[in-house]
């Protein structure tokens, strides 16, 4: 029988701005000067591998060259008292270096490709990926990240986690993307709900639910110091 509680945390690309990362959901669809239909989707790889993969090498290498801030560090903190599971959005691996140990990418990892022939995935590390660059059975390797128009695979498994959280943390999302903005749905309906985002989140009709309008790093670390205090 499970005796801790259970913590879940729901990130967005919000708590790695404050890293330094792009982030292009305040920024009238541009995402580092660039159109995210021209970067992000199936269509743009079709039309423009090269610039694709130019794209992602310099996130590559901007994510690797970020460090984790004090909200990473601060939700890596709760594992010491709580069963801790980190859901993100993000794909550079900043609650990982944070020292947080269970974390499910939904929208990919960084320093990962994928055979766009096969779909196995490969450790990659912070190397360039070259238009050429071929996985084992000889097919063209992209970024492992899901782009706009594809779907999201670990999705189902999210919300699995998410059911059964004691207590469940939003931070560095707009809840506005599906089918991510419906992921607070399947949380349970007495569990305690936390949301800390500085901008205008629209979230009717559910219950438990405390909003902090700050950045991650001012609401994180109020939250876990109550919940390590005891007083959350």
């Amino acid at each position: 029988m499970r005796k801790q509680k259970k913590i879940v945390v729901f990130s967005g690309a919000g708590i790695s701005a404050e890293s330094g990362l792009d982030t292009f959901r305040d920024s009238g669809g541009l995402w580092a000067n660039h159109n995210v239909e021209d970067v992000a989707t199936p269509n743009a790889w079709i039309k423009n591998k090269n610039l694709v993969l130019d794209f992602y090498n310099k996130r590559r290498k901007h994510a690797f060259n970020a460090k984790p801030n004090i909200a990473h560090h601060c939700i890596a903190s709760l594992e010491d008292s709580f069963e801790v599971q980190i859901i993100t959005q993000n794909i550079d691996k900043l609650h990982e270096r944070s020292g947080s140990s269970n974390v499910l990418h939904l929208h990919g990892e960084i320093d990962m490709v994928k055979s766009t022939g096969t779909n196995k995935i490969y450790k990659h590390g912070n190397k360039d990926v070259l238009n050429g660059d071929l996985c084992p059975d000889g097919h063209q390797l992209r970024p492992h990240v899901v782009w706009f128009g594809e779907d999201v695979p670990n999705m189902n498994k999210a919300m699995s986690i998410i059911s059964s959280a004691d207590v469940l943390i939003i931070t560095g999302t707009s809840l506005n993307v599906f089918p991510a903005s419906n992921i607070i749905f399947y949380a349970p309906k007495m569990s305690a709900k936390y949301l800390i985002d500085p901008s205008n989140v629209r979230i009717k009709d559910i219950d438990n639910l405390i909003v902090y309008k700050e950045k991650a790093s001012v609401g994180i670390p109020k939250i876990v110091d109550k919940l390590l205090t005891g007083n959350l």
